[in-house]
């Protein structure tokens, strides 16, 4: 089955289906997002980046999903691309949190039954704290080597926690270390998904184990 779902996999990304295309949505804080559509249906995926990217960032795993059947919207959150904050929100206050929600509600508006988010890193973060804002509007979470919470306890939903191996923090600390005790802190239900290698986050898709997370996000999100 494992070695099955890895070929599809592999073959998705090789015969990805064109973006459906741009839309924007407000923010509860006043905000605007702007975020690239993919896909339809009524299994909705928001994908948020990590700190050092954009939207564009998820131009191979967008499609993929989509080609899966999941209706996918990748966002830029605040400060990237033309998304902007509302008036009164400034920088490290979590008002990306609102950004995640609006893609949320925007998927919900639009037909999606059931709504995911997959975040990054920095945009893990984000997600996480989206999900504790507004209980019950997320049902699973992928965190990719999410920066870590002050309250995993708080988290609701079914989550994905996933990260490399030998992935360290700028201060050297292994990122396992912080991801594993955010891991055990949260409630279930819960999985923790650990890849060979190094790299961090959406880095791990450009390496030889970029196929099997895929596939790891995929049944995730695919489960009944």
């Amino acid at each position: 089955m494992t070695i099955a779902v890895l070929a599809v996999a592999a073959v998705v990304l090789q015969q990805l289906p064109q973006q459906h295309g741009e839309v924007s949505f407000p923010t509860q804080d006043g905000g605007v997002v702007y975020a690239d559509v993919y896909g339809e249906g009524d299994l909705g995926v928001v994908l948020a980046h990590g700190g050092r990217f954009t939207k564009e960032s998820w131009s191979a795993q967008a499609p993929a999903l989509a080609d899966t059947g999941f209706h996918v919207v990748v966002i830029d959150f605040r400060g990237r691309g033309r998304s902007r904050g509302g008036p009164e929100s400034t920088a490290g206050d979590g008002g990306e949190r609102f950004d995640v929600l609006a893609a949320v509600r925007y998927l919900r508006e639009t037909g999606a039954s059931s709504v995911s988010v997959l975040g990054a890193s920095f945009g893990g973060w984000a997600a996480a704290l989206a999900a504790i804002e507004a209980p019950g509007e997320i049902d699973r979470l992928v965190l990719l080597a999410h920066s870590p919470i002050d309250d995993p306890e708080r988290l609701p939903g079914r989550i994905l926690f996933i990260t490399s191996l030998n992935d360290t923090t700028a201060r050297g600390i292994p990122r396992l270390v912080e991801i594993r005790e955010q891991y055990q802190r949260a409630p279930d239900p819960k999985e923790l998904v650990v890849l060979e290698g190094a790299a961090h986050a959406q880095f791990i898709f450009e390496t030889d184990e970029g196929e099997r997370l895929l596939h790891e996000i995929i049944r995730f999100l695919s489960q009944p």
